[in-house]
């Protein structure tokens, strides 16, 4: 082991999901950069049974690496939970281990657990000062080499809006699409000309509640007027992520306790709540798979981005209505 190397057990903790992810991403990086044939499994908190972390874990007779993602950690069963905590106290030398916890109640001896043990902690904080976006709208940037001033990262904040991951993925557009190493304002004007008009955010609420016309209509003029086609993947998939976290929250919470569980603003728990109406777990999944798709087209997998997002938006509507 190097000092490099990643921890034998990392959790991370804290539902500000784009973040989070990339923590853990970064975990698997740095065991990849260790052993790049290091074997990687991803797994879900709720569909971990009892004796598959032992198993995953055990010595191989090749003494090849592996590593571990547990994501939806406060998921995971009693007995899963035991397991996990014990291991903790005493991993294998051979992989490393990576859980991802919201925060919250749920779950809780888990976290306890494997502090107690020893685990290596990555805390995300939850971004909800102005100040703090305009922080990581800076940092995305830095990140990729480049800087911006402060009038166009205030200017971007105030096209895109608030979403995390709609900041990120402006931000990644405007450095592959300009040249500047210090973007300036004129270049977010130049970019996102229009969005004040219609945002992603329209065309995502007009998808999710079943709204066709509508959807394709915003659609088309935020196309036309520059929005860049990865910001509508990123709001399609915002849109359907919320359905899912309000869709599958515990139905014994209400009111705050119910948005400080999903990490909410109270008023978008209420819309959101409106717009399942019409949704089911077959036709949520769905949906979310042709969005994925969506995204890798206008990434470059695709030769044409408006028809993958006009489609993108047909299938939307379609699974929430079960055609």
């Amino acid at each position: 082991m190097t000092g490099t190397d990643p921890a034998p057990v990392t959790l991370v903790l804290g539902d500000e999901e784009l973040l989070a992810e990339r923590a853990v991403s970064g975990v698997v990086a740095a065991a990849r950069a260790a052993d790049p044939a290091a074997e990687v499994h991803d797994l879900l908190g709720g569909k971990v049974g009892v004796g598959e972390l032992t198993q995953l874990t055990s010595p191989s007779l090749f003494g090849d690496q592996s590593v571990v993602v547990i994501r939806s950690a406060q998921d995971l069963a009693k007995d899963v939970i035991a397991e996990v905590v014990a291991y903790a106290k005493q991993p294998a030398g051979d992989t490393v281990l990576v859980l991802a916890h919201p925060g919250g109640v749920k779950g809780k001896v888990l976290v306890d657990g494997v502090k107690k043990a020893g685990a290596k902690v990555v805390t995300i904080s939850k971004v909800t000062k102005a100040g703090e976006r305009l922080d990581f709208v800076k940092n995305e940037f830095k990140r990729a080499g480049r800087n911006i001033s402060g009038d166009a990262a205030q200017a971007l904040l105030d096209a895109v809006g608030n979403d995390l991951r709609e900041l990120a993925a402006a931000c990644n557009q405007l450095v592959f699409d300009t040249d500047d190493k210090t973007i300036g304002a004129a270049a977010v004007a130049r970019y996102h000309k229009g969005r004040a008009e219609v945002s992603g955010f329209n065309v995502a609420d007009s998808a999710v509640e079943g709204r066709l016309a509508d959807a394709l209509e915003q659609l088309r003029w935020a196309l036309g007027t520059g929005v860049a086609p990865v910001l509508l993947v990123s709001a399609l998939a915002g849109g359907l992520r919320s359905l899912a976290k309000v869709g599958s929250a515990p139905r014994n919470l209400r009111g705050g306790q119910l948005a400080g569980h999903l990490g909410m603003p109270p008023w978008k728990v209420d819309r959101v709540k409106r717009q399942l109406n019409g949704w089911g777990p077959e036709g949520l999944s769905r949906a979310i798979q042709a969005v994925a798709s969506a995204d890798e087209q206008v990434k470059g997998g695709g030769a044409d981005p408006a028809y993958a997002l006009e489609h993108t938006v047909q299938v939307i509507v379609a699974c929430r209505t079960g055609r």
